[in-house]
This record gives structure tokens, C-alpha cells and sequence, in this order.
């Protein structure tokens, strides 16, 4: 086991909405990582999760990266510009640019660095003409960067069954805490450390609706989640302008 240390960074795919604890706390498929890790290298193991909801691409890489960097992991994933395909100030050159900065610098002190090409999360969201060809463009910026520098690639765009809905929570955006167990399973995977194979059982899909119940729970959703999500764009806030990392600091796993 050659990792002892490892740094999550990156939004709340990473912060690990909404998979939560019995306490009510988030954990996902990057604490689920942690503790499998944990298992294979004794008490030693040390964590941190520096990632927030709602952050943009630059936020993460000014304030997560260096924290990240400092801390000298083994290990560090990030995963970060889902939040930035979905604006309309997205600038997709300036992103890629960054990108392969930051991986050089996440690579540069010599810990392995785990990268991820998006689900195909549009599948079920409107706006998927204009948001899809973006997702497209950054999942292939994050293949050819993690080629170039070496990383380790975790490819969910290429599995199809990220297309059940049962893999997604009821905000249709973050994944369900099934989605987290079968991220978890494929990074294990990629790092070539086994996990339980239960984590990559997938619900079966629900069956299909009749067409009125099925845009009551379009309306259902666009009030819940479409219309808050608008009005945080409108006024300049984020979901998470008041969320703290929840695990700012490399320590033992606690749960």
C-alpha cells in the first residue's frame, strides 16, 4: 500500500451531496476512498476533504490546490468546472489552460493525482444544447491532461449506467448515495485496490411513469431545485457561501 495520505479537492461531487451520514454530515464516494484506503494501511492513514459546494474552477484551484500541495499528500483527487459549464460566462480556453496548470502543480511535488471525466449528467436536465458540447469539451481536456502528466483517470463518462436515474438524488444533479458507492468503486479500481462488490450494484430502474405524473414531478422539481438554483445565479450567492471544508485538515478517518 503505498499511499498514506490523501487530499480530496474539487465541489460537491467531492464534498459528497447527498450521501449523508447519520448525523445529517455528507459522506460520498471520496470518504468511502478515505476509509477503504484507511483499512489497507493501518492507523497511519491520514485524510483531508477540502471541497465545497457550489465552487467555481477558480475558486477551488486559489484556495483548495495550495492547501492541497502543502499538505503533501500520496494522493490527491480533483475534480472541479462542473460548476463552471453550467454559467454563462464560461470561458472553456481559459479553463483548459488552467487545467493542465494545475495538474502539473498538483503532480509536481510527486503525489499521484486522480482525475475524472463527468457523468453524462445532462441526460436528464434542460439547457443540454447549450451545457453538453461544454461537458464534452472538459471531459476531453481532462483525458488528454491526465495522459500528458500521468495521472489516474476515472472515466464515468464512459459508463452507460450512469444514465439510471436511480444513480442521481432528487435534484436530478448530484449523485444518489448509490452513485457515490459506484464512483468510490471505480477509483478503487483504477488505483487497483478492491472494494466491496456490492458498492457497484446499481438499483434497478424505476419504471416508466404516465406522462401527467411525470410533469407533476418536472413542476415538483423545477420549484424545489430549478427556480432556487436561478435565484442564486440572479444574486451573485452560491450553496455554499456558508459551508467550512469538513475535513479542512489530514487526519485519521473519524466516522
Amino acid at each position: 500500500m503505498r499511499w498514506r495520505s490523501y487530499v480530496a479537492v474539487g465541489d460537491s461531487f467531492t464534498e459528497g451531496m447527498d450521501d449523508p451520514y447519520p448525523d445529517g454530515t455528507y459522506r460520498g464516494w471520496a470518504d468511502l476512498v478515505a476509509t477503504r484506503l484507511a483499512a489497507e494501511a493501518g492507523p497511519d492513514f491520514r485524510y483531508a476533504n477540502l471541497a465545497i459546494r457550489g465552487r467555481l474552477f477558480p475558486d477551488v484551484v486559489a484556495n483548495q490546490v495550495p492547501e492541497a500541495v502543502a499538505m503533501k499528500p500520496d494522493l490527491i483527487s480533483f475534480a472541479a468546472g462542473g460548476n463552471d459549464v453550467l454559467r454563462r460566462t464560461f470561458d472553456p480556453d481559459a479553463l483548459v489552460a488552467r487545467f493542465d496548470d494545475v495538474v502539473r502543480e498538483l503532480r509536481s511535488g510527486g503525489a499521484d493525482v486522480i482525475l475524472f471525466r463527468f457523468a453524462d449528467v445532462m441526460a436528464r436536465l434542460p439547457g443540454q444544447r447549450l451545457v453538453a458540447p461544454r461537458v464534452e469539451l472538459l471531459n476531453r481536456a481532462v483525458g488528454e491532461t491526465a495522459e500528458r502528466h500521468g495521472a489516474i483517470l476515472v472515466d464515468l463518462y464512459a459508463d452507460d449506467t450512469y444514465l439510471n436515474p436511480m444513480l442521481w438524488s432528487t435534484d436530478r444533479l448530484h449523485l444518489s448515495p448509490a452513485g457515490h458507492r459506484r464512483v468510490a468503486a471505480q477509483v478503487l479500481g483504477a488505483l487497483g485496490v478492491g472494494c466491496d462488490d456490492e458498492w457497484l450494484l446499481v438499483p434497478d430502474r424505476p419504471l416508466p411513469k404516465p406522462w401527467l405524473v411525470a410533469r407533476a414531478d418536472d413542476l415538483r422539481w423545477v420549484g424545489q431545485h430549478l427556480a432556487p438554483w436561478i435565484k442564486r445565479r440572479l444574486t451573485g450567492r452560491s450553496s455554499g457561501d456558508t459551508v467550512t471544508a469538513k475535513r479542512p485538515t489530514l487526519a485519521p478517518i473519524t466516522h
